[in-house]
């Protein structure tokens, strides 16, 4: 390719690994890593076209020969085999990165006076729908309610949080803080210790179909928080000083999310995520579904909230409803306190750059 290349919507500039800032100073190992996870789950849940041009089968291809590479590999072989198997294309769009965590709380499978807040198996009356294919429903839903006269919206998160799912038998686990609720079902996932010292993994399920509304956005506007400072942290923090405006804070996002019980099968690995694979801290890149391949390595150039350069190889292991555009990423970070802080306050322009295996470049 000599000039830019436009894959329905998406626009790359070929580039060579040399322009890469950072490139060689990165651990490709812990990114080839991240990278055979998908490997392992190829024959069950193979990549699937997108519009960003990635041709899956040498994608596949790919993968199938990262996981026939042996189990340790160095440093510069790893380099070697990404060099070898792929060629970097900018994505030609200002990059914005966000970031994620897998939360911890508190909790308890039974309502104490404690823990009386409950977090939601899928109802067995929610159903996935195609976008649009339901007259009268707002055209973005992907999920709708199963009633006897058809199909119809789904209570949102003020209902909800009203009450109208009690009585269903669908609490998965309770905790003591709605804002804790809240933040949780944003991030898709969490570990929960429980009374009993046991502890158990939330990922996420389905949802009720309404589009996400950030909260943030609506402290902003009604002057609750200043611009360039909406956070995670300051977000909480503005809830803890009104705690007579949670409610109805919170119900503006009516996007309400449902979870299902997952094992927690490696303490060092992430929930399992929208691409059927462990998360990996650091290495695990939420993209928009509908531009990009989920597998594909991406590497970033971009800041952390301290100001240090983050320049490194990822891959898009995962999905968000609030992640959309060809140069969107939100950064897997880990879990617990420490990953939320980072965050939480993640919010940085950069560079998105998409690596297409050789031989199937658009």
């Amino acid at each position: 390719m000599d000039g830019g290349s436009d894959t329905s919507g998406i626009t790359l500039r070929p580039i060579d690994f040399t322009a890469l800032s950072g490139w060689r100073d990165d651990d490709h190992r812990a990114a080839l890593a991240a990278f055979r996870r998908g490997a392992e789950v190829l024959a069950t849940h193979p990549p699937k076209r997108r519009s960003s041009g990635v041709n899956v089968a040498a994608l596949a291809d790919a993968m199938a020969r990262a996981a026939s590479l042996p189990a340790e590999v160095s440093q510069e072989d790893a380099r070697r085999f990404f060099e070898r198997a792929f060629t970097p294309a900018l994505v030609e769009a200002e990059a914005f990165f966000t970031g994620f965590y897998e939360p911890t709380a508190e909790g308890s499978r039974i309502p104490t006076a404690t823990f009386g807040v409950p977090l939601y198996g899928m109802p067995d009356d929610l159903v996935e729908i195609e976008p649009g294919s339901v007259d009268g429903l707002d055209p973005t839903f992907r999920f709708a309610k199963k009633t006897s006269d058809g199909l119809a919206e789904y209570p949102d998160r003020g209902a909800i949080m009203a009450g109208a799912l009690d009585g269903r038998g669908l609490e998965l686990v309770y905790l003591r803080d709605p804002v804790d609720a809240f933040f949780i079902q944003v991030q898709g996932a969490a570990r929960i210790r429980l009374v009993d010292g046991s502890q158990m993994r939330i990922t996420y399920a389905a949802k009720t179909g309404h589009p996400y509304t950030s909260i943030g956005k609506a402290m902003l506007e009604m002057g609750a928080l200043k611009p360039g400072g909406v956070t995670m942290q300051t977000i909480r923090a503005w809830l803890a000083a009104h705690p007579e405006a949670v409610a109805d804070m919170l119900a503006k996002n009516r996007s309400y999310v449902f979870f299902r019980e997952a094992p927690v099968t490696d303490e060092t690995s992430g929930p399992i995520a929208a691409a059927k694979v462990p998360l990996t801290a650091g290495r695990s890149l939420a993209v928009d579904r509908l531009v990009h391949t989920f597998h594909a390595p991406v590497f970033i150039d971009t800041v952390l909230p301290d100001g240090a350069a983050y320049r490194r190889l990822m891959v898009a292991q995962d999905t968000g409803s609030a992640i959309v555009g060809p140069a969107r990423g939100d950064i897997f970070f880990g879990s617990g306190g420490a990953a939320g802080e980072i965050a939480g306050a993640m919010q940085a322009r950069g560079r998105f750059i998409l690596l297409l295996p050789r031989g199937g470049q658009p």
